[in-house]
């Protein structure tokens, strides 16, 4: 038993050029994860949803925050109107557009249709 800790004495420490060599190397390879794991995956998020933004005309039924789903009625350079139901307009911040309700999935924007 105590052969183990004499072999462990004698071994020569690494040296500081080494030490430091294995650190950097950590280093680099831990923001590489986290690079690719966090930060590229919400910057990529982020251009879509500009993107989206961007895109966003007349017409367009849209969710706003709160779940809201209403349809674009006039767009301006910050600020959008949007009808909730029959004669209800209501302005609202392009920010607040929380996502594009496709028209496939019959997205209710408080009318009847029929």
């Amino acid at each position: 038993m105590y052969s183990w800790y004499l072999v462990l004495a004698q071994a020569k420490p690494a040296s500081p050029q080494s030490s430091f060599m294995s650190t950097m190397v950590m280093m680099a390879v831990l923001f590489g994860i986290f690079y690719f794991l966090l930060i590229r995956p919400q910057q990529k998020q982020a251009k879509e949803r500009r993107a989206m933004l961007a895109a966003l005309k007349k017409g367009d039924n849209v969710v706003v925050a709160g779940g809201i789903h209403a349809r674009i009625i006039e767009i301006g350079e910050r600020v959008l109107t949007v009808e909730i139901a029959d004669r209800v307009k209501v302005k609202v911040n392009r920010d607040a557009v929380a996502g594009l309700v496709q028209s496939d999935t019959g997205g209710d924007t408080g009318r009847k249709t029929g």
